[in-house]
């Protein structure tokens, strides 16, 4: 959530659930890429990332009425969104979910030079990019669910081990010694395999036919190196940013954050164009509108 004080945050809070479009807009504007970002890298596909954002969304707007005010805004939402995506069931890895011995089983054996060109015309450097920024992504998902989220919330996010213990239920300590050992774990897979980041053999630029050819790549879809991108800062008020526990950051460059995509910000600004805001109030009501909004836009 960008920077605001509490008794501003209260404030378009109450304005909100009164029945104020414009209080409602500003908070669901403040959020949504926060939201984007965290679906992103729990469910590894911007496809799925964007369906998973708008549930979420939808879930804030007809709970807003509950905060309290108990704890953080950004706490709060975020304890929507770690909730709502850990039982996620509808994105593609779990339908097929991935193992780091598998991941690494494919870099060390995979005939990358048996396949041939399948670039169609685009430059190999954007596919190379492309190619690690989805590969890394994707790498998050060998993580089981519980893991993977602390793992974000620590390294992407930075939230400090008392805001990120209280999203999770944990106290700070168990949450820092949890996201020490994740962090090594990914550290070590990357150092082994991984010639973007670390040591290993695999290069990207030599496995972009590979990718292709498995529909890990589609040259016709660049979701990364064509989404907009965004400083930390502007998603999140990072001033308690998360205590050093380990000398590993630099490993894990590769987390950066995302605007979220056009689809998802038009579908909340046409929810948000056509609907008696006093529903906020009416969970049911919000849900009939924005599942027929949703639908009509895919």
């Amino acid at each position: 959530m960008s920077q605001k004080t509490k008794e501003e945050l209260q404030s378009l809070i109450e304005k909100a659930t009164a029945g104020e479009k414009e209080a409602l807009e500003t908070l669901v504007t403040g959020i949504q890429d926060m939201v984007f970002n965290l679906s992103l890298r729990m469910l590894g596909t911007f496809p799925d990332a964007e369906d998973a954002a708008q549930d979420i969304l939808l879930k804030v707007i007809t709970h807003l009425s509950s905060f309290r005010g108990e704890s953080a805004f950004a706490t709060w939402v975020f304890r929507i969104a770690v909730n709502h995506l850990k039982d996620y069931r509808k994105h593609m890895f779990a339908q097929h979910p991935l193992s780091f011995e598998y991941y690494g089983d494919d870099i060390v054996n995979a005939r990358i030079q048996d396949v041939p060109d399948m670039t169609q015309d685009v430059e190999k450097s954007v596919l190379a990019e492309e190619l690690k920024l989805s590969c890394t992504n994707v790498m998050l998902q060998c993580l089981d669910p519980d893991s993977r989220c602390i793992f974000i919330l620590g390294t992407m996010f930075r939230l400090d081990s008392r805001m990120a213990g209280e999203i999770l239920d944990m106290t700070p300590e168990a949450y820092r010694q949890k996201l020490s050992r994740i962090r090594k774990k990914m550290a070590d897979f990357l150092g082994t395999y991984c010639g973007e980041y670390g040591s290993g053999r695999c290069r990207c630029r030599d496995r972009i036919n590979y990718a292709i050819s498995s529909h890990r790549l589609d040259p016709l879809r660049l979701d990364y190196t064509s989404a907009g991108k965004i400083p930390l800062g502007t998603m999140l008020d990072v001033k308690c940013a998360m205590e050093e526990i380990d000398n590993l950051s630099q490993d894990f460059s590769f987390c950066r954050p995302y605007r979220a995509p056009e689809r998802t910000r038009s579908l909340i600004r046409e929810f948000l164009d056509s609907t008696q805001l006093s529903v906020v109030k009416n969970t049911s009501a919000v849900q009939r509108i924005f599942v027929v909004q949703s639908t009509s836009v895919r």
